[in-house]
């Protein structure tokens, strides 16, 4: 018998009984039906049972489908980490429609250019953020059908940019909406728009099979039992929350929602709640760790943090244990959903020599369960370097944990998938055992706060600036953000300026976050076709 026609393939068909799409929206379905009564949000002194998030879920999907939200129409959101944004993660694809969360700390021709290029058929927008959004509607050519959410729990006083009230327009939903699984588990579920290198930003389209897997892999890798607590220090726009808005319902655990990320707040979470997994960029650990005494809580137990961007310092870590939380390292892009892999800790670790200890935790890790492939290759050959520490090479990934492509740009898809991997554009070196760390950044991405900013893009602005002949910007380390971006300038003959102009320059012309923090005046190191040495200018920056 042939391999195409065995015993095992004769007759024993895919069917509705034996083969359904994998999706994370099942998850919130299941922790409905068990434990309808667990509490599944918590925001200020407002609660929310399984059983009433579902529901709401689905009043939402039902109320844009009225609107004519359907397969492939995009629904944008700005919002805070607020319980509407867990709502719309649910809501949004039970229509097969796609959610595109917005990064709220972006400029309005950012948002503007975010909205056209996903065609946002409608957006919900946080009262907060009411200013630049109008900026950005103003400059949009899509007009999408904009809902305002104004939160009772921390009011605002943005102005109002709709005719229709969030809680308004979900009280025109049906709580019993019967909403369908995804036609096929390759549909798209989110659309995230990554720092682009070159102009305009990339639109990552995900899909449910990864979404769903990758939630699942989260559980896994943090080591959850039922019913966590998860304290949301992480924004929800950043990769869809590197999908714990739906790895959470996976367990039934607990949502405790944090508007703003303050010190505070933080601690009286931590205390009050029971938290007991969270996860953020460097800065969330330095704002723990520098709360005052007053606000610092005593913790009965350990909590696990999960970070991604520079290795924390041995000093941050130390730090972090005494207070009392366990760290541990990740690493992702937004084309694999956030995290994909992780510095799996082996316990026989804890015994070797402090320096050694440190050079393990500088690792970026070992893949997920749900990525089938991390390697470092060749780019040019696409065979994998020697596996001793030292050879460099890109790092590739490959699996179900990859996003579908970037939205209307097959050749930046095509290139990003050159050879049957994904380039990740991040350059490092493989372990005898198989732990991979970075060492550079090919693309020169600036990771700071746990934001990527793209050097090139704040080269640019310099570049426009009438007295500045030469720019080139790379990352500075920084004890707070990870990193902050730092500014060397050549003047044009006869023209001068001063650090405060550069700077205000910048500011008139991004989003604040990527303004350089440092501005260096000197003549750029090149070689001899003129090319600039950014390499130099990286170990410059670490001493100025």
């Amino acid at each position: 018998m042939s391999a195409e026609n065995n015993w095992y393939s004769i007759d024993l068909d895919k069917n509705p009984a034996n083969y359904q799409q994998l999706t994370p929206l099942m998850f919130l379905e299941r922790s409905a039906r068990v434990f309808p009564d667990h509490t599944a949000i918590i925001h200020g002194n407002y609660r929310l049972t399984y059983r009433a998030f579902y529901a709401r879920s689905r009043q939402l999907a039902s109320a844009l489908a009225r609107v004519g939200v359907g397969k492939g129409d995009t629904v944008s959101v700005m919002l805070a980490n607020t319980p509407p944004m867990l709502e719309a993660h649910y809501g949004i694809p039970m229509t097969k429609g796609v959610i595109n969360t917005l990064n709220t700390r972006l400029d309005a021709a950012i948002i503007a250019f975010s909205l056209d290029h996903a065609e946002t058929k409608v957006l919900i927008t946080d009262r907060e953020f009411s200013k630049v959004v109008k900026e950005a509607l103003s400059l949009a050519k899509v007009k999408p059908l904009v809902i305002d959410y104004d939160d009772l729990e921390f009011p605002q006083t943005g102005e109002k940019l709709g005719t229709l009230d969030y809680e308004a327009f979900l009280q025109s939903g049906d709580p019993e909406y019967d909403w369908h699984m995804p036609d096929d588990e390759w549909d798209a579920i989110a659309l995230n728009y990554t720092s682009g290198t070159t102009g305009n930003p990339k639109g990552v389209v995900t899909h449910h099979r990864g979404a769903a897997l990758m939630a699942q892999s989260n559980v896994i890798v943090t080591s959850m039992s039922k019913h966590p607590v998860y304290l949301w220090t992480l924004p929800m726009f950043h990769c869809n929350g590197w999908t714990y808005p739906w790895a959470i319902s996976v367990v039934a655990g607990t949502h405790v929602c944090l508007r703003w990320v303050r010190a505070a707040a933080i601690w009286e979470s931590i205390a009050n709640y029971g938290v007991t997994h969270l996860c953020g960029a460097p800065i969330v650990m330095s704002t723990i760790l520098n709360a005052p005494a007053s606000e610092k809580r005593e913790l009965d137990r350990v909590i696990e943090f999960f970070t991604a961007a520079a290795p924390p310092p041995e000093a941050v870590l130390a730090a972090m244990g005494a207070a009392g939380f366990n760290v541990t390292h990740i690493y992702g892009l937004t084309e694999c959903y956030g995290p994909a892999v992780v510095n799996d800790w082996k316990d026989e670790w804890d015994l070797l020599p402090a320096d050694e200890r440190a050079i393990k935790k500088a690792r970026q890790g070992v893949r997920y369960g749900a990525l089938e492939g991390l390697a470092v290759l060749d780019p040019i050959t696409m065979e994998p370097v020697p596996a001793d520490g030292e050879t460099l090479g890109e790092v590739m990934m490959r699996g179900n944990a990859v996003m579908k492509g970037y939205l209307r740009n097959k050749k930046a898809t095509d290139e990003a998938f050159a050879g049957g991997w994904f380039h990740t554009g991040d350059l490092g070196v493989m372990y005898p055992d198989g732990y991979i760390q970075l060492k550079d950044r090919s693309k020169d991405i600036i990771i700071s706060g746990g934001e990527n900013i793209s050097s090139i893009e704040v080269e640019d602005v310099l570049y426009k600036h009438p007295a500045i002949s030469v720019a080139a910007v790379v990352a500075k380390p920084d004890e707070k953000w990870g990193e902050t971006p730092c500014a060397f300038v050549e003047l044009r003959p006869g023209m001068s300026l001063t650090v405060d102009e550069v700077i205000a320059w910048c500011k008139s012309h991004m989003a604040s976050y990527k303004v350089p923090r440092h501005v260096v005046f000197t003549e750029l190191p090149k070689t001899s076709t003129g090319k600039i040495q950014k390499f130099k200018l990286r170990e410059m920056a670490k001493q100025s």
